[in-house]
């Protein structure tokens, strides 16, 4: 059996275990939340080191991405240097891969035309393929990054001043502390603080990281489509007191949830047997095909 565990700087509430096959091969996935302590998620990765087949790190990035520059986060490399035998991986391989089919599932599987669509995508430098998708879609997207990160409003309607943005602003900002601009541990935990909720409402899809959406998510989003990641069954209690029409996570349900991004990595690298800097977008794309990983979609209520 093959062992996968990710290592979370979000809240233990949210902790999930799952035994799942894939491809013939038994698996055995837990994530581990370390309520926002960096030095504890490190000292748990080098208790792992060698011991698992591959580490997924949760809650945090190594490598944000905009166009074609890649940005590396400060405390995520010291998370990544942390094992120096065991794959470490933090999803952004697969968001590339994965969170675009997403989209191209939205439009081929659920007939959703996203042409004209106005879409407030929260958080578009952890996601960028998801974003790109979207745009690619001809859907009207919003960057929301330095609205729900920094808490500027500055919204951002055209692509290639978005990357022009990050590319200003990243190389700094990517040297602060990670809980600076990302809810981590009990901050997660706490209720929405409403807060720009006019670029929610204007919106007929919210998409990008669930607690960037959540933190600022007003009382009412009445027909909305709501395209995200992990979402535990309490969140998606939450979304349909909200008015949610749809929820579409990118990843699969397994054992009743849906795991993040970094766990599917993982458990994709541990398939492929090579190291996270040798696999390729082709390699995924090859995986997921024979995996038939599909989008999980949940309708929850019967909104316009």
């Amino acid at each position: 059996m093959k062992k996968i565990v990710s290592v979370s700087l979000g809240s233990s509430t949210r902790d999930h275990r799952a035994t799942v096959t894939l491809l013939g091969e038994e698996f055995d996935i837990s994530r581990e939340g370390t309520d926002g302590k960096l030095d504890v998620a490190i000292a748990r990765v080098r208790a792992l080191d060698g011991h698992v087949d591959a580490i997924g790190l949760g809650g945090i990035d190594v490598y944000l991405y905009a166009g074609q520059h890649r940005y590396a986060l400060r405390d995520g490399l010291r998370l990544l240097e942390a094992a120096t035998i065991t794959p470490v991986v933090d999803g952004s391989g697969l968001k590339n891969t994965l969170e675009r089919e997403a989209v191209r599932f939205m439009q081929s599987h659920l007939g959703m035309n996203l042409r004209g669509k106005r879409v407030l995508m929260v958080s578009a430098l952890d996601r960028f393929g998801m974003a790109q998708a979207l745009v690619d879609a001809g859907a009207d997207v919003l960057f929301g990054d330095f609205i729900f990160a920094l808490d500027k409003d500055m919204p951002v309607r055209d692509l290639k001043t978005f990357e022009g943005m990050a590319e200003k602003y990243l190389p700094d900002a990517c040297k602060l502390p990670f809980q600076f601009f990302y809810p981590t541990g009990k901050k997660q935990e706490k209720p929405p603080e409403p807060k720009y909720p006019q670029y929610y409402e204007e919106a007929e899809i919210v998409a990008g990281d669930f607690h960037f959406m959540r933190q600022f998510m007003p009382d009412r989003l009445d027909g909305k489509v709501v395209l995200t990641n992990t979402v535990t069954p309490h969140n998606i209690e939450e979304l349909a007191s909200r008015g949610v029409k749809m929820l579409i996570t990118t990843t699969p349900d397994f054992g009743g949830r849906s795991f993040g991004t970094n766990v599917i990595e993982a458990a994709l690298l541990a398939l492929l047997g090579k190291k996270w800097s040798d696999v390729t977008p082709d390699d995924y794309q090859r995986v997921l095909h024979e995996l038939h990983l599909k989008p999980r979609v949940a309708r929850l209520s019967d909104g316009p």
